[in-house]
């Protein structure tokens, strides 16, 4: 691992999660001491990995306004839930990071909500704001996940940041799933914006057919690889 410190486990707790679609798994939350950023970040351990077997991790950005609320104006909160149970399914970890808006902050975040209101997209109004188009540093998540004692992963992102700043940290990261892709009317010019900015695999042809034709207001579209409404 590169040169940072070690971060050591502090507690573990079993929890019970259950979702609103009636989702139910048992996880093992994770809190740590030493982590580099000094902020609460917390691991979620989740299904029974094979012997043997690389884990599959994601790295989630804390969104209050995705994740609790159910804002479709992103399209965390639904990540987070896919994720969960993905990662149930084959055994591995969810770290959730205090990363909000995209390392901003809760404030300045919904600050740049109202710039994008305004038609600048979601770099753009952070930058208006004089702050980083994306503040994320993931020394924390190599740190957490070396205490776990993971070194080698597949990392659910469609981010290809993500996978770069882990390899740069010393993790060996094998393959890069990429997650469904959650649509909305709310969200598709955010997801385009991830997709022309920051290089992320979502399929554009399909984003751009409903940037003004997504479904009604309030759900959610499940869009495949290839650009197909997958459920």
């Amino acid at each position: 691992m590169s040169d940072i410190p070690a971060a050591t486990p502090r507690a573990r707790v079993r929890v019970p999660l259950r979702f609103h679609d009636g989702y139910a798994v048992d996880a093992e939350l994770v809190t740590f001491h030493g982590l580099a950023d000094g902020r609460e970040h917390v691991a979620v351990v989740l299904g029974d990995p094979a012997p043997g077997a690389v884990p599959l991790v994601r790295l989630h950005s804390e969104c209050l306004t995705g994740d609790v609320f159910g804002s479709a104006r992103c399209d965390c909160g639904p990540q987070l839930r896919e994720a969960v149970e993905r990662i149930a399914g084959r055994g591995g970890v969810l770290l959730y990071l205090r990363q909000e808006g995209r390392g901003i902050g809760l404030y300045n975040k919904l600050d740049a909500y109202a710039l994008q209101d305004e038609g600048l997209d979601t770099y753009a109004a952070n930058t208006a704001l004089g702050l980083p188009e994306d503040a994320r540093d993931y020394t924390a998540a190599a740190q957490m996940l070396t205490a776990l004692g993971i070194r080698e992963l597949d990392l659910l992102s469609n981010n290809p940041d993500k996978a770069d700043q882990l390899r740069d940290l010393g993790m060996t990261v094998r393959d890069r799933v990429p997650t469904g892709v959650f649509t909305t009317p709310h969200n598709v010019r955010y997801l385009r914006a991830k997709v022309l900015q920051t290089e992320h695999t979502l399929p554009l042809p399909a984003l751009t057919e409903r940037t003004e034709t997504a479904g009604a207001p309030g759900t959610a579209e499940v869009v495949g690889a290839a650009g197909r409404t997958a459920g």
